[in-house]
């Protein structure tokens, strides 16, 4: 019976370990990232096998080191990345941190426009913008500085210019947009500390915010050129187009919705010209 317990427990101790390697795993993008944790999972699997065999003990010993000298270099490397997942255990988000994705982040085709030409026409008015957009972070209001004016409105461009507009009270903050509704206004946001000699504030609270959550991306509108920019897992892109930011906020935020949007589209014009050809037809 000893041995059956010893053996459930191993099982059940390699599946265990198994889950995890999965969900880091498929947490990571970057291929580089992927490489060295690789090589660090190695090293436990070798110092774990290692540990069982009882008469290698200084081999078990330099194992351990390295393994030792391997996560004090990763915590170092990684430290934002440590920092968002005990963010994310401490605040109890487990659904952003299994990746599953939750329909009230992803945006209408008719949202993301109203968002694109928002941007736009700031851009032509150099009216200076910060716009962050949870596409799964699921952000709260201790993930801020400050966490502005609630306001749970409709997203619109009108509503989105008038904020923005340079005499009223809320244009120096960010606007946090989750789907299609504008959550709230007059957001601060934590900056970052790359790039500062060449970058205003906005562009470095879009950098801070996406730094610490890979979930979410900032639209940054310059006050000095009008120049648009998206801000996505603490990189920027600048400078683009009006067009260039539709595209990239479809294809981040869209999600199931405009790929739906355009099998329809595709689906009812077939429909017409199937119809059009049979009234033609004698």
């Amino acid at each position: 019976m000893f041995g059956g317990v010893l053996d459930f427990r191993l099982l059940l101790d390699v599946l265990l370990a198994m889950g995890v390697g999965v969900l880091l795993f498929s947490r990571v993008n970057e291929p580089r990232t992927l490489w060295l944790l690789r090589g660090y999972i190695f090293l436990v699997s070798l110092a774990w096998f290692v540990q069982r065999l009882e008469r290698l003990p200084l081999t078990s010993k330099l194992v351990d080191g390295l393994v030792l000298a391997c996560s004090l270099s990763l915590a170092i490397l990684w430290q934002g990345e440590l920092r968002r997942l005990m963010e994310l255990l401490g605040t109890g988000r487990l659904a952003v941190l299994l990746g599953n994705s939750q329909n009230e982040f992803s945006a209408t085709a008719s949202a993301i426009a109203q968002l694109t030409e928002a941007a736009g026409r700031l851009s032509q008015n150099r009216r200076g913008a910060l716009v962050v957009i949870d596409t799964g972070s699921d952000l709260r209001p201790e993930d801020f500085l400050y966490s502005g004016i609630p306001l749970d409105a409709q997203l619109s461009t009108e509503l989105l210019l008038n904020l923005f507009a340079s005499d009223t009270p809320l244009h120096d903050g960010a606007v946090l947009i989750k789907g299609n509704k504008i959550i709230s206004a007059g957001v601060i946001l934590p900056l970052s500390r790359q790039g500062i000699a060449r970058y205003g504030t906005r562009h470095l609270a879009a950098l801070g915010i996406t730094e610490r959550f890979d979930r979410c991306i900032c639209v940054v509108v310059s006050e000095e050129t009008g120049t648009l920019s998206l801000a996505n897992q603490g990189k920027l892109e600048r400078p683009i187009t009006s067009s260039r930011l539709g595209d990239l906020l479809s294809e981040i935020i869209g999600g199931s919705n405009t790929t739906q949007n355009s099998k329809n589209s595709s689906t009812a014009n077939k429909t017409s010209s199937k119809a059009l050809e049979e009234t033609k037809s004698p």
